[in-house]
């Protein structure tokens, strides 16, 4: 399993064995939400934008987008969500994952914070 790579909007991304990227949100963001009530994930096959809306959470405190920070193509979601959404606050970085994409950018994951830069920046919030 590769390393972790984390954006400042509590994305986490992880380059897999495979060259996809599974994503998902952070153990900071699933705190932040609060109990996760439901999840909105797009269709196997969708083409996505770096930045632009790629899922729904909606918790007891709040409903929001889930963006990703690539281009790419949606190659497979996490079903289990459909029926089990509090997996994203029991295994947010496991078996709460959101998607997986293809993406041909080669050094997408490239800017992003690694695990220790990601727990110093929310040590400032």
């Amino acid at each position: 399993m590769s390393e972790l790579k984390f954006t400042e909007d509590h994305k986490w991304l992880r380059l897999e064995e495979d060259g996809y990227i599974t994503i998902g949100i952070t153990d900071y963001a699933q705190e932040q939400l609060g109990d996760i009530v439901y999840v909105e994930l797009p269709e196997v096959g969708t083409k996505i934008e770096a930045d632009k809306d790629a899922a729904v959470v909606e918790s007891v405190k709040s409903a929001g987008e889930i963006n990703v920070p690539i281009n790419g193509r949606i190659i497979e979601v996490n079903e289990r969500l459909n029926d089990e959404p509090e997996l994203v606050n029991s295994d947010p970085i496991g078996k709460g994952w959101f998607i997986r994409i293809a993406s041909e950018e080669t050094n997408a994951l490239d800017g992003l914070m690694d695990e220790s830069a990601y727990r110093n920046y929310i040590a400032t919030l």
